[in-house]
């Protein structure tokens, strides 16, 4: 891979990642093989239900499985940035852990001894958390993120953590490397998760956390071809989470298919006291819904408001996903969302002072270790009035309101994720202007409006644009009714076959 770094920061050669793997590759590689055999897709795009059947029965080791990817990082993220620190020496520790455990028969779940990604501004005990930006270099947390616990609880691996955008805004620190869309080297890998985006779908891990707080896990989900879960509000704790917008971050997976996001939701979801906002309502077991089908579920769809300012490919693309989802037996029920067009106004105007408030004791004392375009971002958002900020609000809960009154009539709710394919990617990553924006996402209004509403939210890939780039269809339900969209989303992926298609890596 060149250089990685472990988990005291350090960077280590090719040899140590190597050393730290031993023998597990070769073993692995010959597990691969075997899977192909079988008529399954090479091992590092298997699925974790899939990976979850096998480990269980003894005919995969977590050792071999965990030395495979480990690998495959050292093969290919030089290329694709994908990650910013990656700790083998840990994830093969604890992939012995996990397999004397199942040999001695406490078997955690599905997520047992199954490799993942954590965005990198998920506390990890002992490992480097920068936020994406240069003035958290050193900042190396004494214990995980409450989200980071679950996962390990259930027997995930941590490979490593991810690329983000500085402070999960728009621009990247010019200091960092910037993921690289897997599909295509000169076209945009979305905003914040780009990292988890690109790593989930070029089989570097098989499942990865990712933010949302207005749009970063659908958008790179969308570039990516990946599936990507943004849970109600409240659902997955935010403590240890460094915040870009506490009003408005949801935290949630990103996988290969809607199962995995199932199997990686019920593990991060749950009541936790140390975050003020968490939700106290148990969490439902989704899975074990998803066979159940969609004959008789009410689903909406605007057809206006799926096609203003929208690439035809994504048009037809989400059209064809409404006409499968009639053809399984739901009721398509004609709506009027009537959400406009400021809802990237009105996000700025809350979002920026809130980041300046996340950032407070770094900002403006160390300024000049901020990138341009995320200290521009600071700047603006600390000049903001008491009272702009308020009328931010007030336009905000305005327009959840809508939200919530479309969503109370029907099951779910069906749109695009992104109004477009991904765009050819700017060469100042560093500068994010709103004209360069509206360059990248042509109608933002996919994404913001169900931050501000806090309700859940579920993007499948459902196509390809005529470039050859993957799209998105976004599946949206009232708060807390998760089970419903995953029913819906899942539905549509089993009468599908998009995301069985891979980067041609």
């Amino acid at each position: 891979m060149g250089e990685s770094t472990d988990k005291n920061g350090e960077m280590i050669s090719r040899r140590r990642m190597l050393q730290a793997i031993g023998g597990a590759g070769s073993m692995a590689a010959a597990s691969s093989a075997a899977a192909s055999q079988q008529g399954g897709r090479p091992l590092h795009y298997r699925t974790i239900f899939e990976l979850s059947t096998l480990i269980e029965a003894g005919d995969l080791s977590p050792v071999e499985l965990t030395g495979h990817m480990l690998q495959r990082i050292e093969k290919l993220d030089s290329q694709l940035h994908s990650y910013v620190t990656v700790t083998p020496e840990r994830a093969m520790e604890s992939a012995r852990v996990a397999e004397a455990e199942i040999a001695a028969g406490r078997y955690r779940g599905p997520l047992h001894g199954i490799p993942i990604g954590i965005k990198d501004l998920c506390n990890t005990r002992g490992v480097p958390t920068m936020a994406g930006t240069w003035v958290l270099r050193d900042f190396v947390p004494d214990t995980d993120a409450t989200v980071v616990a679950k996962l390990d609880e259930a027997g995930a691996i941590s490979l490593g953590k991810l690329t983000l955008c500085e402070g999960a805004m728009a621009p990247y620190h010019s200091k960092l490397k910037v993921p690289v869309n897997p599909w295509d080297a000169t076209r945009w890998s979305g905003v914040s998760s780009s990292g988890s985006g690109v790593a989930t779908a070029a089989g570097l891990c098989f499942g990865s956390i990712g933010t949302d707080t207005g749009g970063s896990i659908r958008y790179p989900s969308s570039a990516n071809g990946c599936v990507g879960l943004k849970p109600t509000y409240g659902r997955v704790s935010r403590f240890g989470v460094f915040p870009l917008s506490e009003t408005m971050d949801h935290i949630g997976p990103m996988t290969r298919s809607v199962e995995d996001a199932a199997i990686m939701f019920e593990a991060m979801a749950g009541y936790d006291p140390q975050d003020s906002t968490s939700l106290a309502e148990p969490v439902p077991s989704v899975r074990f819904d998803l066979a159940q089908g969609i004959r008789g579920m009410k689903i909406g769809f605007d057809p206006r408001y799926a096609s203003d300012g929208v690439d035809t490919d994504v048009v037809n693309a989400v059209r064809a996903v409404v006409e499968k989802l009639a053809e399984l037996g739901a009721e398509i029920i004609e709506l009027d969302i009537e959400l406009g067009d400021v809802a990237s106004e009105i996000w700025g105007y809350i979002a920026c002072p809130e980041a300046a408030i996340a950032h407070r004791e770094t900002f403006p004392s160390k300024a000049n270790e901020y990138g341009h375009g995320f200290r521009e971002d600071l700047e603006w958002g600390r000049s903001l009035t008491a009272m702009q900020y308020a009328e931010a609000n007030r336009r905000r809960l305005e327009m959840a309101a809508r939200v919530n009154r479309v969503l109370a009539s029907v099951d779910c709710f069906v749109c695009p994720s992104m109004s477009n394919a991904a765009q050819t990617k700017t060469e100042d990553s560093e500068r994010m202007t709103w004209e360069e924006w509206r360059r990248l996402v042509h109608q933002d209004v996919f994404s913001k409006p169900f931050n501000f509403a806090g309700v859940p939210t579920l993007c499948v890939p459902c196509g390809f644009s005529k470039e050859g780039l993957p799209l998105n269809a976004q599946f949206v339900a009232g708060k807390l009714k998760e089970a419903m969209i995953f029913r819906a989303g899942y539905a549509y992926e089993q009468a599908s076959f998009w995301h069985r298609k891979h980067p041609p890596l």
